[in-house]
This record gives C-alpha cells, structure tokens and sequence, in this order.
C-alpha cells in the first residue's frame, strides 16, 4: 500500500472532523449538530454531487463502457445481497439478515462523495456516469433483501408487497434528490452550470466536513450498543466490505481503465447504507434491530472505507 498516499488520506481535514465527533462522545461533551441543519448539510452533499454528475454524464458519449459500468453497478446490487444472506442467516434472525444483506448489497451517498472529494484532492480523473452507476444501485438490494426474507420467513404475520417497496425506494428522498439532481446538471447547460458553481463545488468540502463531523457524533453514540451484539457483526462489517472493495477494484478493470472510475466501483461494492435501506426495513422489516444494521454500516464499516479502504483499493488498482 503506498504510505505516503494513506498518511495523505487519514490527516484529510474533513475525516478528522469525523474523528472529533467521535471523541467528543467519549468526553460527553455537549457538542452537537441541529438535526435541522445535519439534514440540510446532507440534502446540499446529494443534490451537488448529482448536479455535478449530470455536468460530466452532458460532457461524455454514451458509450459502452458506461453502458457496461451501468450493468456491473447493477450486478452487485443484485448479487451482493443474496451471498451476505445466506452468510448471516446461519447466525442470526431471517429478519435481521436480510436488514443486513440489503445494507450491504445497497450503497452509502456520503462514501461515494468522501471517495469523489478523496480522487479530487489527488486530482484523480473519474466520469460522472458514476453517479448514475451508484443511483442504480440503491433500490435493487432493498427489493433483493426483502425478497429472501419472504422467501425464508413465511411464517410472518404480513408482507409487503415488493411493488410497494420499490415505491418506497426509489421515492426515498436521498434517492430522489440524487436522480433528480443528477438530470437537471444533465440539462443544465455550460454556463447555467458556471453560475451556481460556488454553490455546487466551492463550499463543497467545508459542508462535507461538517457533515462527517456529525456523523462521527452519531457514530460515537451508537458504538456502546453495537458491541453488545458479540463479535460477528464486528467482523462481517469489515470482512465482507474488504473482499466486496478487493473484488470490485479489480473486476471493474474489465469495463474500465480509468482508475478514478474502478476506486468508485470498489468503495461503491465496499460501502453499506445506512440511509436509505433503514427507512425501508422500517416498513419492511418490523422485526429487524436497527440497533444492529445500522451501527455495523455507519460505526464501523463508513469509517474503516474512508480511512484505511481507499488507499487498499487504490492500490490494488495500480497494481492490476
């Protein structure tokens, strides 16, 4: 791995203000975002990162390796999640494993923009299809999740009907926001783009930073829960991210040489959301603990991909 490029990553301002969120819980400092605002700060990161995605999909050729990206984003959303099921029903609740495998099969919106900040700072080139690859990806898993639990579980009382869940996916608001931000940068002509660019790119990275500064106080807070579960989710929540990130960096050289675009393959298959699938096993899943889910995608899996799993993808990618 090269040193210099991790040594680079981890004394990133805006992944040290996450660090800060997560010490100030251990000194049970009052230090806090208003929800309010943590909302605002997470709207601004989707809608810029889509907008500026449309920019770059309006300035490329469909061509066939976005047509090809476009299916491998659409293959591991859809295998992802069957393989991490059958792994975890065997230690846990049907209900829980499918929370789980959906989580992992979809995709984390904040550790795609910390990876598209991390190629900008190295001045890493990428195409903006990648955000259209990584909107493709959100809802599939969810459907795929909840698919195996009826499969496995039909003992329960009620089931959701997938057309609903489908709705609820793509209807979730970080995924509208990221389509809908992602079509109008891609209608947007040159010079519109130019004029909300302070908007868009200048104040990017101080938002992005206090945004990680805050999940880092919601992560602190969730971590004491989290380890009550025993070893296993600690382990699958960084085991399965590294052979899912490992796998993608170079499987992804198949239908693209541009190494900015396979790190976004790699942290996209590594990444667990934490966002959008929550909000759906809320409707899908009563039975699910959220408690476990979601610290093992945000506590532990969102800080080990932005601090250690860039550089290791980046380095298999120059290696292969």
């Amino acid at each position: 791995m090269n040193l210099s490029l991790l040594g680079e990553n981890l004394t990133n301002p805006a992944l040290l203000f996450f660090f800060l969120g997560i010490v100030a819980v251990q000194l049970k400092s009052d230090l806090e975002i208003p929800p309010t605002s943590s909302k605002f700060i997470s709207l601004y990161l989707l809608m810029s990162i889509g907008f500026k995605g449309g920019q770059e999909l309006a300035h490329s050729e469909l061509n066939l390796e976005i047509i090809w990206s476009l299916c491998l984003g659409l293959l591991m959303a859809l295998s992802v999640p069957v393989y991490c099921f059958f792994i975890l029903k065997n230690r846990m609740s049907i209900s829980n494993a499918g929370a789980i495998a959906a989580a992992y099969g979809s995709v984390s919106a904040v550790t795609f923009v910390t990876a598209v900040s991390f190629l900008e700072m190295q001045q890493i080139p990428f195409g903006g299809h990648m955000v259209a690859v990584m909107a493709l990806m959100e809802a599939p898993s969810i459907i795929i999740g909840v698919l195996l639990m009826a499969l496995f579980a039909k003992d329960q009382p009620s089931q959701v009907s997938s057309t609903k869940i489908l709705k609820h996916s793509v209807t979730n608001g970080s995924v509208l926001l990221i389509i809908g931000s992602l079509i109008i940068g891609y209608m947007a002509s040159e010079a519109q783009a130019e004029g909300i660019a302070p908007f868009t790119t200048d104040i990017f990275k101080g938002f992005l930073a206090v945004f990680l500064l805050d999940m880092g106080i919601v992560s602190g807070k969730r971590i004491k829960s989290f380890m009550d579960n025993g070893w296993f989710p600690l382990v699958f929540a960084i085991v399965v991210p590294v052979i899912n990130g490992c796998l993608m960096a170079w499987v992804s050289g198949s239908v693209t040489e541009v190494p900015g675009n396979r790190l976004l393959f790699a942290i996209l298959a590594a990444s667990a959301s934490y966002i959008a699938v929550p909000a759906a096993m809320k409707l899908a899943a009563p039975k699910a603990n959220p408690s476990l889910y979601v610290p093992m995608a945000l506590a532990i899996t969102f800080p080990f991909n932005i601090t250690l799993g860039m550089p290791l993808y980046y380095c298999i990618i120059e290696m292969f």
